[in-house]
């Protein structure tokens, strides 16, 4: 059996730490791509590809949940919510890639600053959540809580191997 000091020494934090670096980096990648998607695409593109994909399921079950939802969501989407979808994907993958850049490259002072700006991600989800209860949501929201917690065991582990001088 494991113990669980030795599930939390300083090479198998570093490993999670670097797991977790590469599912946020593509996540931010992801991020970009649909916002990107999210401002080329019109509304009547979007419109007529949800009908396209749920027009056989509402033709056996009118009153199907998931494929009423989708119709009406695209049906609600306006051109200003549109916008925003895009500007926070694009700003939020930005930042967060940037940060993941300057973890990757080891410069402590992104260390502070990704947990700091990580931390409003998660103040942002929890709120957004309070309105949403989307377990999509959530999951990325515990993924930021323990990237926050490997950033600062990687950030003290650095600290203090890294002399004065050789600092980044």
């Amino acid at each position: 059996m494991v113990s669980i000091k030795k599930l939390f020494d300083e090479k198998h934090v570093h490993v999670a730490f670097e797991i977790s670096l590469t599912l946020k980096g593509a996540f931010a990648l992801a991020e970009i791509a649909a916002s990107i998607f999210a401002y080329v695409v019109t509304k009547q593109f979007l419109l007529d590809l949800v009908r396209a994909i749920t027009c056989m399921e509402l033709s056996e079950d009118p009153h199907d949940f998931v494929a009423n939802y989708l119709v009406h969501a695209a049906q609600s989407l306006s051109v200003s919510s549109q916008n925003f979808t895009a500007f926070y994907l694009l700003s939020h993958g930005v930042i967060k890639l940037f940060l993941i850049i300057g973890l990757w490259q080891k410069k402590l002072g992104y260390y502070p600053a990704a947990i700091a700006v990580f931390s409003l991600f998660i103040l942002y989800q929890a709120y957004r959540f309070s309105f949403t209860h989307s377990l999509s949501l959530l999951l990325i929201t515990v993924l930021d809580a323990v990237v926050i917690g490997l950033t600062w065991f990687e950030y003290q582990h650095l600290r203090h191997l890294l002399p004065n001088g050789q600092r980044k």
